[in-house]
């Protein structure tokens, strides 16, 4: 028992060392831990191939959003045998890899924290409105919360609709449930986005389609599973089936918008567009990463409709959420209940 100790002290202490001399040979360096050797084949032919490890995981000395020396952690399990061969980032590590997100990516950071999809634990699980009504489960964290270690019971309680509920570790309060890491995988293959291919890309982007690195964080497999293998449901609208975009994006959106058993536009969470907006994809109106609606109606339609009136204006919950005429499946016959105008 003291010499298994000894060895445990030992191997703590000279972890950052033995750490800090891996580093010192770069990325490929990494690789000289068999486990790690994956990781680094993935990132090398990834959109983040000219980041350097350090950058987005720290160094030895890093610690994560639990105070914890997590890479020195790593590198004296290694030592002692006690690494896995699928090494997966833990939740506070992902948390932590928040804010070097925003390093880079500042202007698409600053969106996202601005919308919906940045609600906090607190915000989620708290909801008292929410938790009269629903009870609490383990399904629950495959959206929000999906890195979170544990069940249900280890993020909130009590789980019934009494409350008042509580979360059961603090230092989640203020946490996103909804982190980059539940939609984009760092080590996913891609071409490096440079100045003059991202200025296309903003130039063109209406015509934009799905990043390698998009994709969905599955909580059972702990990894992350890219929108090219992800479907689009076939959606019906009372037993007719709906025309769906093309766009291959919008997969990730059905993983949590999605509908009940039968595929009904408009049960569960979902939003498929139908009416006068068949067809669309989410994400011609809602932009990526603030969730939100774009700008204005008007990048797709005349800024007048048929009738002379600002389409805008109309009586949608584009324009006052409380309206009866949900924007995602309103129909002519909605408003024109004794037969559509024809065109002026």
């Amino acid at each position: 028992m003291v010499v298994a100790g000894l060895v445990v002290l030992v191997g703590v202490l000279l972890a950052p060392a033995g750490s800090l001399l891996y580093e010192s040979g770069g990325p490929e360096a990494c690789a000289n831990c068999h486990e790690m050797g994956r990781q680094v084949e993935l990132w090398s032919g990834s959109a983040h191939q000219e980041v350097k490890c350090g950058a987005c995981h720290g160094d030895a000395l890093t610690m994560d959003a639990r105070v914890h020396w997590t890479n020195a952690r790593r590198v004296a399990e290694h030592w002692m045998g006690r690494i896995g061969e699928e090494p997966r980032l833990g939740e506070g590590q992902v948390l932590e890899m928040m804010s070097r997100c925003e390093g880079c990516h500042e202007q698409e950071f600053a969106a996202w924290q601005a919308g919906p999809h940045a609600a906090t634990y607190e915000r989620l699980f708290l909801d008292e409105k929410h938790n009269h009504t629903r009870h609490l489960m383990n399904d629950c964290l495959r959206c929000h919360g999906a890195h979170a270690e544990g069940a249900i019971g280890d993020v909130v309680a009590p789980l019934d609709t009494k409350g008042p509920w509580r979360l059961v570790r603090e230092e989640l309060r203020g946490q996103p449930a909804i982190p980059c890491m539940q939609c984009h995988a760092v080590h996913r293959e891609g071409q490096v986005l440079g100045r003059k291919r991202l200025e296309a890309k903003m130039a063109g982007r209406q015509q934009e389609t799905h990043r390698p690195g998009l994709g969905f964080y599955d909580r059972r497999s702990r990894a992350g599973v890219r929108a090219g293998l992800l479907r689009v449901p076939k959606m019906e609208d009372n037993g007719r089936v709906l025309r769906m975009s093309a766009d291959g994006r919008q997969a990730v959106c059905y993983q949590c918008h999605a509908p009940l058993a039968g595929r009904q536009a408009g049960s569960g969470d979902d939003r498929t567009p139908k009416g006068v907006h068949e067809g669309l994809s989410c994400l011609a109106c809602h932009e990526q990463h603030r969730g939100t609606t774009r700008a204005s109606c008007a990048t797709c339609h005349p800024r007048l409709s048929n009738c002379g009136r600002d389409v805008e204006t109309m009586d949608t919950t584009f324009a006052n959420a409380k309206s009866g005429h949900n924007v995602h499946w309103v129909a002519c016959a909605d408003c024109h209940a004794k037969g559509v105008p024809r065109r002026r």
